[in-house]
């Protein structure tokens, strides 16, 4: 153990060092009286004194839900995360996550990859590590991705961290605290989704989560926090209506109607399933990847698209809207 003297010694070296760091452009310090820190973290319990952040610090501005799950994620998990971290960002929430491999990188990668597409919520990356340390290693790519597409990575820990397991609890919490809520994709029942759940509600957060099948492992965390009081989601929508106290601008028309009704041709333009279909034919397999609603609610909505009159099926059972 490090004597006080040590100790002192040690913090100064650590502040020279964020000092120089914080020089370079796009690199920030945030203290708790600097006027960027964000606010919803400051009324947590104990929030971290000092942010190392990178990137663009507007995402902290925005309102925010974390996406977490598990590491050993399935396909289905990645690809459902994903499509809910894009609907997300498209209707303006800020995606948060942990920069993990398997559900949290695909939450980062759906709400980047329609950047420059329109005025969307983006991504924040909370580290476990010290800013200058990636972690794992081969995520160094989406990392410097995030930072192009005006994304933000931020982490309280000091410069040269590694990862260690007794961080990583720490670093749920700000996930959590920076999150107006907290999507539960898929997680064992012993997980640090779990956790960062756990201290969502102790903060007075909205958690949800996404059933799976009872035969999977992975569905176990999720079907836990469902007993428990967690929001069962099916898709995007109903996370919106949840949290429409908060919404952004472009969440409202969403909040209207999450099933849609085919009597007004404008709320078809609003909707998930009438932006996902686009302009040109579109397979059932890619509507499902973007809209992420569950297959028998999107094949309910597509036949009364179908029964209106307001799309058709090619012959090769590709969608395509009626032109009118």
């Amino acid at each position: 153990m490090l004597d006080e003297t040590s100790k002192k010694d040690l913090v100064r070296r650590q502040f020279d060092a964020a000092l120089v760091w914080a020089q370079s452009a796009g690199h920030y310090l945030l203290t708790q009286d600097h006027p960027d820190y964000p606010k919803l973290l400051l009324h947590t319990p104990s929030p971290p004194p000092l942010l190392y952040a990178m990137g663009n610090l507007e995402r902290l501005k925005r309102e925010g839900i974390a996406i977490v799950g598990a590491r050993n994620a399935s396909a289905d998990g990645q690809s459902n995360a994903q499509a809910f971290a894009g609907f997300l960002s498209d209707h303006g929430w800020c995606v948060i996550s942990g920069l993990a491999h398997g559900i949290d990188a695909a939450a980062h990668f759906g709400a980047i990859e329609l950047c420059g597409l329109g005025d969307t919520g983006g991504t924040i990356a909370v580290l476990g590590t010290g800013i200058d340390t990636m972690y794992p290693a081969n995520h160094q790519a989406l990392a410097q991705q995030i930072i192009a597409k005006q994304g933000l990575i931020i982490t309280e820990f000091p410069l040269g961290t590694p990862a260690k397991p007794k961080n990583f609890p720490r670093r749920n919490r700000i996930v959590a605290g920076l999150s107006r809520g907290v999507l539960v994709v898929e997680a064992a029942l012993r997980s640090g989704s779990l956790i960062t759940a756990r201290l969502a509600t102790d903060m007075g957060r909205e958690v949800f989560a996404i059933p799976g099948s009872i035969h999977s492992p992975l569905s176990r965390g999720p079907h836990a926090l469902i007993k428990q009081g967690a929001k069962l989601v099916e898709s995007g929508a109903d996370i919106l209506s949840e949290l429409s106290n908060f919404m952004p601008a472009q969440s409202q028309a969403v909040i209207a109607s999450p099933r849609i009704a085919p009597e007004n041709i404008t709320r078809f333009h609003r909707s998930p399933v009438w932006s996902a279909i686009g302009y040109d034919p579109v397979s059932e397999e890619t509507l499902q990847s973007r809209t992420q609603l569950l297959p028998a609610i999107l094949l309910t909505e597509l036949l009364t698209l179908e029964l209106d009159g307001y799309i058709e099926r090619l012959p090769n059972g590709h969608i395509v809207r009626k032109k009118t």
